[in-house]
């Protein structure tokens, strides 16, 4: 063979050997992408996109408004509290101390979230974690912590088949966490959520209530019931101030997704939405319970210093900084959190929705 031919046939192998490794580099790299969607994605709407208003104070209490686009446009949810009212959900007595069963009835989804406090059973139970159930879905399973040690059997006229009302939720930080089992959350554990923790510090939030009320606001009936201590006469107008200072602060504001707020000058927490419509349903029951953490953290003595838009805004965007931890909740509801020794953050996702989120809660440590 001559080297003139030599030469051509090298040019040929080339020009099929180009385009070819072009192909397999391109659809090597578009498996690359794709196993990274695969990944959970909570930076798609983070804090840059959202807007701060206020301050809006009252004694002890800072709150400011979270501002932003909604994440799921003509989506609307059921709140447990409107459904259970409503009576197009059911939440059973199974026996379990740590697990509930839920039946939704009606023909929309129902949102619970984790903190929400069921009444009636053989005792009163705070929902764990952030569920979304199906319409029609049959019983569920939900993980749940009781709230009231002392009992274990029906009270008064209430049924213990199953539960009546979700008037309250969770009313303090160290509550949340302990139920979320975070890691150094007082009298919390190490990862997964304790009852011990959980009846330590209802104890807790009784005491501090009545110190500052300067009586016992445990109730007869079930001395060791946070939702009887919660509906406390005292304690209900106590908090009424707060309530009615606050409450009308989402007035002629369509675009507030959540808030996020500080008690004694010191950051707390944040609940954003994906939703105006989800968040305003919410907002009395939210405002409720920060107004009784800000009474159980009253100090007459102690002048809150002010709390700057810029201080929420840092603390939103470092919350959401640490490495993601992904965990299904059900085959529709993925968890993914964010942790590290100042802040922890729960994002609930809606598979369902294309892995849209539901609900943000940030959460100052300490």
């Amino acid at each position: 063979m001559t080297q003139k031919h030599l030469v051509r046939i090298a040019v040929f192998c080339l020009l099929i050997a180009l385009p070819v490794g072009l192909f397999i580099s391109a659809r090597a790299q578009r498996t690359s992408t794709n196993g990274q969607d695969q990944k959970p994605s909570v930076n798609s709407a983070g804090p840059a996109k959202y807007r701060i208003s206020g301050p809006y104070s009252h004694k002890n209490l800072t709150v400011f408004l979270v501002h932003g686009k909604d994440q799921l446009p003509g989506k609307s949810f059921l709140t447990l509290q409107e459904a259970l009212a409503q009576k197009k959900v059911r939440v059973y007595e199974t026996k379990e101390v740590n697990e509930l069963a839920i039946r939704n009835l009606s023909n929309q989804d129902v949102y619970v979230q984790a903190g929400d406090i069921v009444r009636g059973g053989d005792q009163d139970r705070m929902i764990s974690v952030d569920f979304i159930v199906p319409p029609r879905s049959g019983r569920m399973p939900i993980a749940a912590f009781c709230v009231e040690s002392g009992r274990w059997s029906q009270r008064g006229a209430e049924q213990s088949a199953f539960f009546s009302s979700s008037e309250n939720s969770a009313s303090t930080k160290a509550l949340k966490l302990a139920a979320k089992g975070v890691a150094g959350a007082p009298g919390g554990g190490g990862g997964s959520g304790s009852q011990e923790a959980v009846w330590e510090n209802v104890s807790v939030a009784q005491a501090k209530l009545g110190k500052n009320l300067n009586r016992d606001v445990r109730a007869p009936m079930s001395m060791s019931s946070f939702e009887l201590t919660v509906e406390n006469t005292a304690v209900k107008e106590s908090t009424a101030s707060y309530i009615q200072a606050l409450d009308n602060i989402l007035r002629n504001k369509s675009d507030v997704i959540g808030y996020a707020f500080a008690i004694n000058g010191h950051v707390n927490s944040a609940d954003v939405y994906a939703s105006h419509a989800l968040f305003a349903k919410l907002w009395p029951k939210l405002l409720k319970a920060t107004a009784v953490e800000a009474l159980a953290e009253l100090n007459a003595e102690t002048k809150a210093e002010p709390v700057a838009d810029e201080t929420i805004h840092t603390f939103l965007s470092d919350s959401e900084q640490p490495q993601a931890k992904s965990k299904a909740v059900t085959r529709r509801v993925r968890m993914v959190t964010r942790e590290d020794d100042q802040n922890v953050f729960f994002e609930t996702q809606d598979r369902q929705q294309k892995d849209a989120w539901v609900h943000r809660n940030y959460i100052r440590k300490n």
